[in-house]
């Protein structure tokens, strides 16, 4: 089910309450139902990424190729982000910064560092507001351009990959990232590491859902974050994983389509 198909369904279902009401005087309260279960649906969709109930969102890989991307919200951080890179660097990984705009000033040089050692960047849109998902499509799209330009003043390369602040997603949203020609990259392995779970509580959570093919999301704003993932990485080392970022990940499911 996606929004197309489950507003046709609503549609069909309230003109049949009504039909009935007509021809065999049924209750017109039956028309809670279908509005009941399509706000229902609304909410499940826009806040499971996974479900590309309003955009297709690339979430993994099925492949049996043992490759697992690493992926970093919320950056760049002053101290956490330079730390993340270390441990990249110590395990030859790679990885993708979903950064957010408002955070770039004065960490020009992270974002530089990211570029320069191999990493994607990618949009986090530029204020990360909690109000963000009411926003019009004009103001998605104006989040989302202030930061790619933030981003491009210091690299010369534009943003393509996108990932939508929280996870939600809004038909204004999937319109302006349509527009604007980015890919929507969500996940599929979700650590929760800005959350008050010990490190070891995170840590397993990774290590029971590695696969081939996952997505895996961190953000690289606290040192527990950091202490999870050169565990993780350490995991991935000995279980013969390659830690990439997401773009490898496109790429797998491109060739498969083709």
């Amino acid at each position: 089910m996606n929004f197309k198909t489950t507003s046709i369904s609503f549609l069909i279902s309230v003109c049949l309450v009504v039909l009935l009401n007509y021809f065999n005087q049924i209750s017109l309260v039956w028309l809670l139902l279908p509005f009941v279960v399509y706000n229902a649906l609304i909410i499940y969709g826009s806040a499971t990424i996974q479900s590309g109930f309003f955009v297709k969102a690339i979430c993994c890989a099925e492949t049996n190729e043992k490759i697992i991307a690493l992926t970093f919200d919320d950056g760049p951080h002053k101290e956490y982000t330079a730390q993340v890179l270390s441990a990249l660097k110590e395990f030859e990984a790679k990885a993708t910064f979903f950064v957010i705009g408002k955070n770039i000033r004065e960490n020009e040089h992270i974002i530089r560092q990211i570029d320069a050692e191999g990493h994607t960047i990618g949009n986090h849109t530029y204020s990360h507001s909690f109000f963000i998902d009411f926003k019009s499509k004009k103001q998605f799209k104006e989040e989302v351009n202030r930061t790619s330009d933030e981003v491009s003043k210091i690299t010369g390369k534009r943003l393509s990959l996108f990932r939508p602040p929280y996870g939600v997603t809004t038909p204004n949203l999937a319109s302006a990232s349509k527009d604007l020609d980015y890919v929507i990259i969500g996940w599929n392995v979700r650590t929760m590491d800005t959350t008050k779970d010990t490190e070891e509580k995170i840590f397993e959570r990774v290590q029971q859902q590695m696969k081939s093919g996952a997505i895996i999301l961190f953000h690289d704003t606290s040192e527990k974050t950091v202490r999870v993932l050169k565990r993780t990485l350490q995991l991935a080392k000995e279980n013969g994983y390659k830690v990439v970022g997401v773009d490898k990940i496109i790429e797998l499911n491109t060739n498969k389509k083709s």
